[in-house]
């Protein structure tokens, strides 16, 4: 340990570069606070070969790793005193081993040409104490070395790290601990020798596709402007405008704009959807050809600029062009996470969190050193587009988004690299805040559609297996569900899809942008598809019967029982529809209890969204039952038929309908 600050040098060929550095909230926001720093202990979570096989054993500790530890802390918001530095109390504690403040060392060991890294940490205030910790993959922390103050009323500290040790996982992080005064930290900062052609930063494209956001986008671009240390990755801000309501008119729009100047260009075009969006950000970033960098952005995100910075460095000094994503964080509850990595199951095709992860993790409940599960390295198939960098040179190769519109134009992209030999790696520390996709209806309305039409399409190019894995039998068992359910338009979409997707690849361009209206106009003929705000816009409930006991039909069933439905349900649909319920509906059923098992107990109910804003009357129709069944099994037998010539046309095709010449069709039509 020796005492230095962090400079530029020169060495022979290699230079030293900033990799990361303390960083606290932009706004103050106490609700992000966890996300920075963290004044609770660390009680690490058993471990799993401790938990061994027995399943009440496993239930049991999956329920206490959620359990928030510490005894509620609290940090202040004036311990902030600037954008780097943080005030810890005298005689208090403080942990930056956080999830934008730790050092995700197992990253940085596995992706990158960094062997080892340095850290330099600068603390004002006599007697304060300064400890480094690292961890193992499984979890536990060790501590590395520490120094003081001592007398003096400010210090300046260098620790030199070994990036070794992290095959598998594990982090770096440091602990201060105020003496009779407070101790500021003042900044910290992880930097690394690299080879000298890497010693400048690359430039990224920012492509944000919008569609009647105004004032959520505009707020993001100022967000993008105005954090100065960014400005100079900045190579481009594109704007995608697709909508009718225009972020040139929103409030925040002039402001924004004179903090970016020119870097910001503002591009209209007919509603592609966020595939059309992004491709065209892309396009633009090949045809201009000066950005390192194309990152794709969601326009209803708050960011941290600071990631964006972390992204570009990390993909500046990846081994090879590599795919940088972000993760999600609630923008209802920002302490916590949806998914700290994602993959596409090879077998069922379908995209989840990657083995070991948990979802919607809580920082602020669960710290990042009490969690161990977060310790260990999660690799990825693909990043979501909300937020992640794809070096241009990956563009030149693989090409642009596939024409889906929206939904798997981020996973099928991931995999067509990730073929290509070019990696994805959701990077922690990069991160925005969003809409969580729990609070969201798109199983169900007209985005049905698109989920099991680019599912398929994703499949036949990609999916290891002759017919697909579990894929067609799995969509048969969706169907039946939806039918059981009384959701005759998800049926019927998801009927649609599969009848697109027998019409070949080159179809996708060509429907790009009229198969939204033509999905909407579709499924409005159906009861289940008009929602409506009004309550007394359906009939009163009323029963032929009362409950059997007077027992409430919100009750979990058990196992047995959920199958005895699955096998009794689709025998009930064939019934006659009671006289009553062809006017009134037997029951309101709440969107956090409208499980299939339950709404298929009725012949009519009304039936809340999630997002909480309307309502559906679901009216059961044995003969329409009769019919979509009939097509459901029909159509599933010819797409397990046809798979394996339906496979070959759409990877023959890949190359001809992501390349940028087709694309750029759709917008100079």
């Amino acid at each position: 340990m020796t005492q230095s600050t962090t400079q530029t040098l020169e060495l022979g060929d290699t230079t030293r570069r900033l990799l990361q550095r303390q960083i606290m909230p932009v706004d103050g926001d106490t609700e992000t606070l966890p996300l920075y720093v963290d004044p609770e202990p660390a009680i690490l979570d058993a471990d799993k070969y401790e938990v061994g096989s027995n399943r009440n054993a496993k239930a049991i500790n999956a329920v206490s790793m959620r359990q928030k530890v510490g005894n509620n802390v609290r940090v202040h918001p004036d311990q902030i005193v600037d954008r780097h530095a943080f005030r810890v109390p005298s005689g208090e504690s403080l942990s930056f081993g956080t999830y934008f403040n730790a050092f995700p060392a197992a990253y940085w060991r596995r992706w990158t040409v960094v062997d080892r890294v340095r850290l330099t940490i600068a603390v004002e205030g006599a007697g304060a104490d300064v400890t480094v910790y690292k961890s193992m993959a499984n979890g536990r922390s060790q501590r590395i070395e520490s120094a003081s103050t001592g007398e003096q009323e400010q210090g300046t500290f260098a620790f030199e790290l070994s990036l070794t040790p992290f095959a598998d996982g594990g982090w770096y992080w440091y602990d201060v601990v105020a003496g009779d005064q407070d101790a500021v930290v003042r900044s910290a900062e992880w930097s690394a020798e690299v080879p000298a052609d890497r010693a400048e930063h690359g430039t990224v494209t920012i492509g944000i596709t919008t569609m009647n956001r105004p004032e959520f986008c505009s707020e993001l671009l100022a967000q993008i402007g105005n954090d100065e240390d960014l400005r100079p990755y900045l190579d481009e801000v594109l704007v995608m405008e697709q909508g009718k309501q225009k972020v040139v008119d929103a409030e925040a729009f002039p402001a924004a704009q004179e903090a970016l100047g020119a870097t910001l260009r503002v591009i209209e075009q007919g509603n592609l959807g966020g595939s059309g969006g992004y491709a065209r950000g892309q396009w633009e970033t090949l045809r201009k050809g000066s950005a390192t960098y194309f990152m794709c952005m969601d326009d209803d995100v708050v960011c941290e600029p600071e990631g964006i910075i972390r992204a570009v460095t990390f993909g500046d000094l990846a081994r090879r062009p590599t795919i940088v994503g972000g993760h999600m964080f609630s923008l209802y509850a920002r302490s916590r996470m949806h998914s700290f990595g994602e993959i596409v199951h090879p077998w069922r095709f379908w995209w989840q969190s990657a083995p070991g992860v948990f979802t919607d993790w809580d920082f602020a409940h669960r710290n990042l050193r009490s969690a161990r599960w977060l310790h260990r390295r999660v690799d990825v198939d693909f990043n979501g587009w909300f937020m992640c960098l794809i070096p241009r040179v990956v563009l030149e190769e693989v090409g642009l988004s596939l024409p889906l519109f929206i939904k798997w134009d981020d996973s099928e992209f991931g995999l067509r690299a990730k073929e290509a030999g070019y990696p994805t790696v959701t990077f922690p520390g990069a991160a925005v805040w969003h809409v969580p996709w729990t609070d969201k209806n798109d199983a169900l309305d007209w985005q049905a559609y698109f989920h099991q039409r680019n599912r398929f399409v994703a499949a036949l190019l990609h999916s290891v297996y002759e017919r697909g894995g579990r894929m067609v039998q799995e969509s048969f068992n969706h169907q039946v569900k939806h039918l059981v359910s009384m959701q005759y338009s998800t049926v019927a979409l998801r009927h649609q899809a599969l009848q697109d997707i027998l019409d070949g690849p080159h179809a996708l361009h060509e429907s790009l942008g009229t198969r939204l209206a033509e999905v909407n106009a579709f499924r409005k003929e159906f009861s289940d598809a008009q929602l409506q705000a009004d309550p007394d816009a359906f009939p009163p409930v009323r029963r032929t019967k009362p409950p059997r006991k007077g027992r409430s039909d919100d009750e979990v069933p058990g196992r047995l029982s959920v199958l005895a439905q699955a096998v009794l349900a689709p025998v009930r649909q064939l019934r006659p529809v009671k006289p009553l319920a062809k006017e009134h509906p037997e029951a309101a059923i709440p969107a956090m209890d409208a499980a299939w098992y339950r709404i298929t107990k009725y012949d009519a109910a009304v039936v809340s969204m999630p997002d909480g804003t309307s309502a559906a009357l679901y009216q059961r129709d044995p003969d329409l039952f009769r019919e979509m069944m009939a097509q459901t099994v029909e159509i599933h037998l010819r797409l397990r038929r046809e798979w394996p010539r339906l496979a070959r046309e759409y990877r023959e095709a890949l190359a001809h309908i992501t390349s940028p010449d087709e694309w750029a069709k759709q917008w100079q039509s």
